[in-house]
């Protein structure tokens, strides 16, 4: 397989420029609609209802999108890239459609469910075209072009979802994506083309089956757990174990499949098994900062929703930044000892995020948002090109995807390891209050009397405000521990890579 890429420049100006752009594009569906909906959901609610229910808007995103990544990735190495990235965008455009005009909660839900199988594919075919059209010298470079995308829609996207449900309609907020979506397409149809060797093929439909039945079933595990029933309940248990049998029926299934939709070598290599778990930890360390710190910076700090999220946003500033010099630096030391450096900031940014209490302010909270994401840009790029640089094109898609995944799969754990510190410490603060407080509502409920950057100073806001700093130490202790682990999987990767014999 070739693409008719040009094999010179970098920037947007070089022939390879519109393709980039068209990337950073689709790339820019899938961000935005990470962060623009968040301040929206007041909107949402009063105009449809179901406010028990808009949790789901992003966890059923998340779960479509996660265990339709690895699919993508084979099916990509199978058709070509081309197919599988416009599929991916018009089904995230009918997805922004259908959310556009839903009539009530369960149809927007059932709608996000099909921007997330969209998404599932944008992804992975974007980092995958990226391996493809650049060289190892040109990847980290791109990659933080493609890095600051997500730092502008940090920005750009919780803005944009206030002015629009205040301004005109937060339908506007999914509506955005249709200009976006199609010239995204038409530059990819007119830049980027690639002649695919057609041969027969045999589709493990029952082996795909498996995978995306189980990886759900233990994601929703790790999204509800705790909060739609208890971690030891009879439904929580249940779906842990139906989902982990049937991924080891999916195993079994692999090992005999001429054609296995995620062959079982991808867990056996050193390389590939150590970016993995880099992925894991990255993708944990995100969900819990990008979760938490704005709730710091709000009930602890007291700053307002558009301040907190300037903190968060941070991270993704020092991300690019440190994606761009990652370059540089792996070709005179190696991926992994890049990424060892890298892994030393994640563990200075999680040291920072650990210090920070009561008494500290947002710059410092920003400051070590930007330790982080210096960090986790020298980590996780040089271990996304060192999975792809030890395969040929045709494993190139299962490679990108099997990272992807990884990382989604921690931010899944994440969610739920730190959702589950920070509604222990909660609920055992609220469940002794001191004497003066006054009554507390009966949940965690009663934070809502310190976030969106109120000033009350009644007992009860002082008491609720102390043990929500209590909360997001504990789940900063928690991403400390986290960030430690990624030495640990770094050095699972050997220190020289070379190309991976089949």
């Amino acid at each position: 397989m070739t693409t008719s890429a040009a094999t010179k420049g970098v920037g947007f100006r070089s022939e390879r420029g519109p393709v980039l752009i068209a990337v950073m594009l689709s790339t820019a569906l899938v961000a935005l609609d990470s962060t623009i909906i968040a301040t929206a959901v007041p909107s949402v609610v009063q105009d449809l209802g179901g406010f028990a229910q808009f949790p789901w808007l992003f966890s059923i995103y998340l779960l479509t999108q996660a265990v339709t990544v690895p699919l993508y990735g084979k099916f990509a190495d199978v058709l070509g890239r081309r197919p599988v990235m416009f599929f991916g965008i018009a089904a995230f455009l009918v997805g922004s459609i259908l959310c556009g005009v839903a009539w009530s909660m369960p149809v927007l839900i059932a709608a996000r469910a099909v921007q997330g199988i969209g998404a599932g594919a944008i992804q992975p075919m974007s980092m995958t075209i990226i391996g493809d059209l650049y060289t190892v010298e040109e990847r980290a470079r791109v990659q933080g072009y493609v890095a600051s995308v997500w730092g502008a829609a940090s920005v750009v996207g919780p803005t944009l979802g206030g002015l629009f449900a205040e301004y005109l309609d937060w339908r506007w907020i999914f509506f955005i994506n249709l200009p976006l979506g199609a010239i995204a397409a038409f530059m990819l149809f007119r830049g980027f083309a690639e002649r695919v060797e057609r041969k027969p093929h045999k589709v493990d439909y029952l082996g795909a089956a498996l995978l995306t039945i189980g990886c759900s079933l233990i994601i929703l595990g790790l999204l509800e757990g705790g909060v739609a029933w208890a971690w030891g309940s009879v439904p929580s248990v249940a779906i842990f174990v139906a989902g982990a049998a049937l991924l080891v029926a999916f195993v079994l299934v692999e090992k005999r499949a001429a054609e296995p939709v995620l062959p079982l070598w991808v867990f056996t290599r050193r390389v590939l098994v150590g970016g993995n778990l880099v992925a894991l930890v990255v993708g944990a360390v995100l969900m819990g900062l990008t979760s938490y710190l704005p709730t710091y910076a709000q009930g602890v700090l007291g700053a307002g929703a558009l301040v907190a999220g300037f903190a968060v946003a941070a991270l993704t500033v020092g991300w690019p930044i440190s994606a761009s010099l990652a370059g540089k630096i792996y070709l005179r030391i190696g991926f992994r000892d890049t990424a060892l450096i890298g892994s030393v900031f994640i563990i200075a940014g999680g040291v920072l995020v650990a210090r920070l209490g009561a008494q500290s302010s947002l710059w410092a909270a920003a400051f070590a948002a930007f330790v982080l994401g210096i960090g986790l840009g020298l980590a996780a790029s040089p271990t996304l090109v060192a999975i792809q640089s030890v395969v040929g094109w045709d494993r190139r898609g299962v490679v990108t995807a099997t990272n992807l995944f990884s990382r989604s799969l921690g931010s899944a754990v994440g969610a739920a390891v730190f959702g589950a510190i920070a509604n222990a410490t909660l609920a055992e603060r609220f469940a002794s209050p001191p004497a003066g407080v006054g009554p507390l509502p009966p949940s965690v409920d009663a934070t809502s009397l310190v976030l969106g950057g109120h000033t009350d100073d009644s007992p009860a806001a002082v008491f609720v405000r102390g043990a929500l700093a209590d909360a997001t130490h504990y789940v900063f202790l928690g991403l400390l521990a986290v960030a430690v682990l990624s030495v640990g999987a770094l050095l699972l990767m050997p220190r020289k890579t070379e190309q991976l014999e089949f």
